[in-house]
């Protein structure tokens, strides 16, 4: 599935395929949490980083986020001008893109469940759903975006 996304402000758009378009994982961890400026998570999906077609690469920057005291290869792309978050990237995985769900202009399917991940780092004002269509982890859980996908027959081929 094509996807395309865009800053608030517009400075920066960006298209990418993705055979996992479901927004399906709320993360609660501290880095999401803070450089996505959500409600208490933040929601990547995958795709194919050598599909990336993107325009005003001028106005991006990237942040590199601290964890446990070292600096994350990992790139957190951002919009200069408004500080929207727009995709993760890691150099330990090239070939993947992770964009931010609330990037993404494109409409999205609704997932069949909701994953809650990273709980232990949850702030106490959070309320996470529960019951039917919720599953819990307090770290990450066992299935990778496209394992999941694929174990609900949603991974697009």
């Amino acid at each position: 599935m094509k996807l395309q996304g865009s800053c608030h402000c517009k400075a920066v758009s960006f298209e990418v395929e993705s055979r996992t378009p479901y927004p399906y994982m709320r993360c609660y961890c501290t880095v999401c949490r803070k450089t996505g400026g959500c409600a208490g998570y933040a929601i990547n999906l995958m795709a194919e980083s050598s599909t990336l077609s993107l325009q005003g690469a001028d106005a991006k920057a990237v942040y590199h986020a601290v964890i446990d005291g070292e600096t994350s290869p990992a790139e957190r792309h951002f919009c200069r001008r408004c500080g929207s978050h727009l995709w993760l990237w890691d150099p330990r995985w090239p070939e993947l893109l992770h964009p931010h769900a609330g990037a993404i202009d494109t409409p999205l399917p609704t997932p069949p469940e909701v994953v809650h991940i990273m709980l232990e780092f949850k702030p106490d004002w959070i309320d996470v759903p529960d019951g039917p269509g919720h599953v819990h982890f307090q770290r990450y859980p066992e299935l990778s975006i496209e394992d999941w996908h694929k174990s609900k027959g949603l991974y697009e081929a």
